[in-house]
């Protein structure tokens, strides 16, 4: 069965081009290759959203993985009066949230160490580079990782987000301050040269 794409009515250039359209459709329909097509045109954005929230390469990849299952799954479900990447990436960031909710054990602790850590000077923040960033991130527990960057990246509330990870306001709060002062630690330790 095959589901037609409504293209009369895509007025916005941030969504869907031509050749974007007639991939869905080719997906939708079944054509052979369609499918690969798909995968590799959206691979490198849907990885980058998988890393964010992944320990490792390999996890990332099994959110990708997991992610396109789901996309293929619900193609057919897709408003095309909205942006393709969001609705992908809301559909990674959800595959990502799931994996963290099989282990609630550590999205519940709760308890916030005190540190004084100064502030990082602005030239070693410049100095960092994007791949410096990454691993910084990717080295904060998978529950402060999640946390941190559904606030800090995508602009979710606390609520919603204790909502989403089923967790309490405040340890999503606690999460957040904890994973703000780890990276800071790591950009002190890297302006003293540690």
């Amino acid at each position: 069965m095959t589901y037609p794409v409504q293209t009369a009515e895509i007025k916005d250039t941030n969504q869907l081009d031509n050749a974007e359209i007639q991939l869905i459709r080719n997906c939708l329909a079944g054509k052979r290759g369609a499918h690969e097509l798909f995968y590799k045109r959206f691979y490198g954005y849907v990885m980058s959203i998988a890393l964010r929230y992944s320990n490792h390469s390999e996890e990332a990849k099994e959110i990708t993985n997991d992610s396109f299952v789901k996309v293929f799954q619900h193609l057919n479900c897709y408003d095309q009066q909205r942006s393709l990447k969001a609705w992908m990436r809301r559909i990674v960031v959800n595959t990502a949230l799931d994996r963290l909710r099989k282990n609630k054990r550590e999205l519940r602790q709760t308890d916030i160490q005190q540190t004084n850590i100064e502030a990082p000077d602005e030239g070693v923040l410049q100095q960092l580079s994007a791949e410096d960033i990454m691993r910084m991130v990717q080295s904060l527990s998978a529950a402060q990782r999640a946390v941190f960057n559904l606030f800090e990246i995508e602009g979710f509330s606390h609520e919603e987000i204790g909502a989403m990870l089923e967790i309490p306001i405040g340890t999503s709060k606690s999460h957040l301050a904890r994973a703000k002062m780890k990276l800071r630690q790591m950009i002190s330790d890297k302006q003293h040269g540690k």
